[in-house]
């Protein structure tokens, strides 16, 4: 008697033998990072990347910055709701 797994299961433990995961995380936060602060963070958002576990975000304007930093906590939770596990450990607001 054979043991299948769901094919979403079997691509995710390739990919990540294969060192690829973290870029795919990468793309997949970026992604929900768009929809979850919306167009005027997204807009302002000038750049942002994944790296050791921690989501760095690059705003050209000081006030959005600062707004961002008081819910970073709250934005932390929803993206790794979103994504599934814990994939983002820490959120760093430039």
């Amino acid at each position: 008697m054979s043991k299948s797994k769901p094919l979403k299961q079997v691509i995710d433990q390739l990919l990540r033998a294969y060192g690829y995961q973290d870029q795919l995380d990468e793309l997949d936060l970026i992604k929900i990072y768009e929809e979850l602060v919306g167009n005027m963070f997204a807009k302002h958002t000038k750049k942002i990347f994944f790296k050791n576990k921690t989501l760095h975000i690059k705003l050209d304007s000081a006030a959005l910055k600062q707004e961002l930093s008081y819910v970073k906590e709250g934005l932390l939770q929803k993206l790794n709701k979103e994504i599934g596990r814990r994939v983002v450990e820490n959120i760093v607001v430039a």
